[in-house]
């Protein structure tokens, strides 16, 4: 048990805020989010998995509290909170936060990309990786979700 246990530390540090992050893009609920990092590393213990790099290993990790997340708010069909957290919210630039919030607004596909390309700093091909998708699809739809989102923000926050 020890061993299990020091595995879950080390992968709490090093990727514990990036699969939080991204449970909590999903969720909008830091509880639901806090869960899903909790599902997504007995996963990981019970998987017994090789990883090529560190890379491989937190795409992989991403791919299941990216899935976990989907069942979650299928489960659910309740997004309640809109809070961040304090660690959050020191990670992210005030002067930005009205742009989260419109990213927030768009279809999930879209929120989904744009996160993982701006708030996690994959590539278009890794994204491609994570989410099973084309490449082709992936930059499609971070095209599109730069359009709605340059609509949302020119609406609602007189944005240019």
């Amino acid at each position: 048990m020890g061993k299990s246990r020091d595995r879950a530390a080390t992968l709490l540090e090093k990727y514990g805020n990036a699969i939080l992050r991204t449970a909590y893009s999903y969720l909008h609920n830091m509880e639901d989010a806090e869960d899903i990092l909790q599902d997504t590393l007995i996963q990981y213990l019970k998987s017994d998995s090789e990883y090529n790099d560190e890379e491989h290993e937190k795409a992989w990790l991403l791919r299941v509290a990216i899935n976990l997340s989907k069942n979650k708010v299928k489960y659910n069909k309740v997004r309640e909170t809109d809070e961040l957290m304090e660690e959050l919210v020191s990670e992210e630039k005030e002067e930005l936060s009205f742009v989260w919030e419109a990213v927030r607004s768009l279809p999930e596909k879209y929120a989904e990309v744009i996160h993982l390309y701006y708030q996690e700093g994959y590539q278009t091909a890794d994204i491609a990786g994570i989410l099973n998708k084309k490449e082709s699809t992936v930059r499609s739809d971070l095209k599109r979700a730069r359009e709605k989102l340059k609509e949302i923000l020119k609406e609602g926050y007189d944005f240019e």
